[in-house]
């Protein structure tokens, strides 16, 4: 009796205050977490790495959008690259790969705090750079060499033979890549793409002869060649045989001329403007005779282009998407005649085409077997 007494005093209370508008209700608490701020320079580093880097690397920085370009959020590379190589990398660029030196210093767009900003973009998108010892490595070369065309060449290629994995051989690479970085990458692979951990199929003396053979490939990298006074304007001669008559060449699927039609129509004199949508950096470095430096990153250069008609050809290294975006601003801005330059200027060296190049620049690696 005396709890059911409780229970009808407890339901006559609720309906008094129900009555009076006075409900009883539970307090409220917002458990929305609060929103951590926006780190400013990860967001710049954003906005650089959106304009410069996204084009091969990906908007999400997990790589292979074009020319094989590599993750740069895989959780092992990102906890073994250090800051000076991941600005090293962005600064000196891989030359004779699509990736050029982006350094003001090198003719490049970006400056020391750009280059901060898409480091710390890229740092925010995984795990904190792991502390680990940086022991050198201790194996034996002439053993690696075996393991490595045995277990790493058919994806990184030879010294001299791009693969479609990064190039390994590459000078500006081994210059930045400290032994733990490359036993690292070795023994962990990389998370997200086809590089696969090798930890547990190769033993650590195995680990540590492939290192010291990686080791024993590096040379000196070639210095950059000095800057000009100012970077290359668009009020030279851009138009190429003024004089000469238009191409015959047929462009394929209506958007890609082979560089050999390219070639015969300059030996032929024929009339055409060429474009490098490669960072300028590159093009001081080498491009092809005649040919004038249009960065896709900057579509305002393109205003100087005449529209008359002329065919434009655009071309890269990727070798379609940088000269893509160039080709593709052309024809939205109405232009007739433009194309991309098929194969680029990586093969337009190989098959040793017209080139003016800086003085210590090497040609590039011959590309990957098809």
């Amino acid at each position: 009796m005396v709890r059911l007494s409780r229970a009808l005093a407890a339901c006559v209370t609720a309906g008094a205050l129900l009555a009076l508008g006075c409900e009883r209700r539970a307090p409220t608490t917002d458990r929305t977490a609060p929103t951590a701020p926006v780190d400013p320079l990860v967001q710049a580093g954003a906005a650089t790495f959106a304009r410069y880097c996204a084009l091969c690397h990906g908007a999400d920085a997990k790589g292979y959008a074009a020319d094989h370009a590599p993750s740069l959020v895989s959780s092992t590379f990102l906890e073994s690259a250090s800051d000076d190589f991941l600005a090293g990398s962005i600064e000196r660029g891989r030359p004779g790969t699509a990736m050029a030196g982006y350094a003001k210093a090198r003719g490049g767009p970006l400056g020391d705090e750009e280059v901060r900003g898409v480091i710390a973009f890229l740092r925010s998108k995984g795990p904190r750079l792991a502390e680990t010892p940086l022991a050198p490595a201790r194996g034996t070369a002439v053993w690696g060499e075996e393991l490595y065309q045995r277990e790493c060449q058919t994806c990184h290629g030879t010294r001299l033979r791009r693969g479609t994995a990064p190039w390994l051989a590459n000078p500006e690479f081994l210059a930045l890549a400290s032994d733990e970085f490359l036993r690292h990458a070795v023994t962990r692979g990389r998370p997200g793409t086809d590089m696969r951990a090798f930890a547990g199929a190769l033993h650590r003396e195995q680990i540590e002869d492939l290192v010291s053979m990686l080791r024993a490939w590096q040379t000196t990298p070639p210095e950059p060649p000095p800057l000009p006074p100012a970077m290359p304007g668009m009020e030279g001669p851009i138009v190429i045989h003024p004089e000469g008559k238009a191409p015959t060449w047929k462009a394929r699927d209506g958007r890609f001329v082979a560089i050999d039609d390219v070639k015969r129509a300059l030996d032929e004199r024929r009339r055409m403007i060429i474009l490098d949508a490669r960072a300028t950096s590159d093009w001081l470095q080498v491009h092809v005779k005649g040919s004038v430096s249009a960065p896709y990153y900057e579509p305002a250069r393109l205003d100087a282009v005449p529209d008359d008609g002329t065919w434009v050809l655009a071309y890269c290294a990727c070798p379609h998407h940088a000269s893509g975006v160039v080709v593709d601003e052309l024809k939205r801005r109405g232009y007739p005649n433009v194309a991309i330059m098929d194969e680029g200027i990586l093969e337009w060296q190989n098959r040793k085409y017209p080139v003016v190049r800086a003085k210590g620049a090497s040609p590039p690696p011959a590309p990957p077997r098809r």
